[in-house]
């Protein structure tokens, strides 16, 4: 990965938006929930205050409106605070 987060922030990619409905119904694009969970691609070195708790691979859930969200090579990431994720997932 070419974007390199500084002090305790971190890159994610959100995992994709659901596409139907448990009954089998499409979701139109407008109707989509923005998904609150995804993966580390990359993170920054913390700081002195902030120790880094999260790596490259770990799955998180985070903020309905954490983070913000950038374009790099086709791909949509989200740029946010260690402090935006709640919980690594196993």
């Amino acid at each position: 990965m070419k974007i390199k987060p500084l002090a305790d922030r971190v890159v994610v990619k959100p995992d994709p938006a659901e596409e139907k409905t448990a009954g089998g119904l499409i979701i139109p694009e407008t109707a989509k929930e923005k998904p609150l969970q995804g993966t580390i691609m990359a993170a920054g070195p913390g700081t002195e205050e902030v120790k880094m708790e999260v790596k490259a691979g770990d799955k998180v859930l985070y903020g309905k409106y954490a983070g913000t969200e950038i374009t790099h090579d086709g791909e949509t990431y989200l740029i946010m605070r260690l402090s935006d994720i709640f919980a690594v997932l196993s």
